[in-house]
């Protein structure tokens, strides 16, 4: 009897519990918006496939395109798994917008593969939205600080690129307004100028011209010193001659030449 027993045991078999598949689609009301920035009173995209719109996705896990249809009527948004009769219905936006309610799911699962998804439209991220917020924000501190703390003849020198020639008759109070509304206005252009060298040197040119302490050519093509007209450099070919200039200033020679001018300016 216990040999018995043992050999029913021995044939016993084990059976294996199939692996649990979870859907990890996330229910929730969704919003799309059109990249173009333009909010149409409508806009509509395709809907299923034709040979002018194109609506296929490719399926790695079947290793082929499958064809797409928006149909209210079927569970999914595929065709090949679509039976019966489809009731097809237009895809719009209205005004710029679409606004897709949390239960209907082949709604959102085919605007998530629809070919134009990123391309001509978009879902709405309020978390892509607050980070990008919070970034503009912290650059924004950033530049208005660094606009706090510069000295007067930085703040002249990245106000004349946004303002030109005017900056020189305005007072110190009013570059320091200004250079602080600049940097609120546009920070990441603000703090790009104010790293750059080459804008002080290239203001210092400009004011050296201003006083007639250099000289700059009617070609743009030389500057001289204002008092005998003796030639200081050639501006190189299809180049900004201030750009040029503040290039040179950064030379042995030219540096003598900025020393010279600082001292008559100051």
């Amino acid at each position: 009897m216990e040999e018995i027993k043992e050999k029913k045991k021995s044939t016993k078999v084990e059976t294996k519990k199939a692996p649990v598949v979870t859907d990890t689609w996330e229910y929730k009301d969704r919003t799309y918006y059109l990249t173009s920035g333009k909010e149409p009173l409508t806009f509509t995209i395709p809907a299923r496939h034709t040979r002018r719109y194109p609506l296929v996705w490719f399926d790695p896990e079947k290793g082929y395109e499958r064809e797409l249809r928006y149909a209210t009527n079927q569970k999914s948004i595929f065709v090949d798994e679509q039976e019966g009769p489809a009731t097809l219905k237009h895809v719009v936006f209205e005004n710029g917008t679409l606004h897709v309610h949390s239960t209907k799911r082949n709604l959102q699962e085919f605007l998530a593969v629809h070919p134009f998804n990123n391309v001509l439209f978009k879902e709405l991220d309020h978390h892509v939205i607050a980070t990008n917020q919070l970034e503009d924000l912290e650059l924004e501190i950033h530049a208005m600080n660094a606009a706090n703390s510069i000295d007067i003849d930085q703040a002249e020198a990245i106000l004349r690129v946004e303002v030109g020639s005017q900056v020189s008759n305005m007072s110190s109070k009013e570059l320091k307004r200004d250079v602080l509304l600049f940097a609120k206005k546009n920070p990441k252009l603000f703090i790009n100028l104010a790293n750059d060298e080459n804008v002080v040197l290239r203001n210092f040119a400009i004011r050296a011209v201003e006083a007639n302490i250099i000289k700059l050519a009617d070609d743009q093509r030389t500057f001289k010193w204002g008092s005998n007209d003796r030639k200081l450099m050639t501006v190189p070919f299809d180049e900004n001659p201030y750009s040029a200039m503040a290039a040179w200033f950064k030379t042995d020679e030219g540096l003598e030449v900025y020393r010279s001018i600082e001292k008559r300016l100051s």
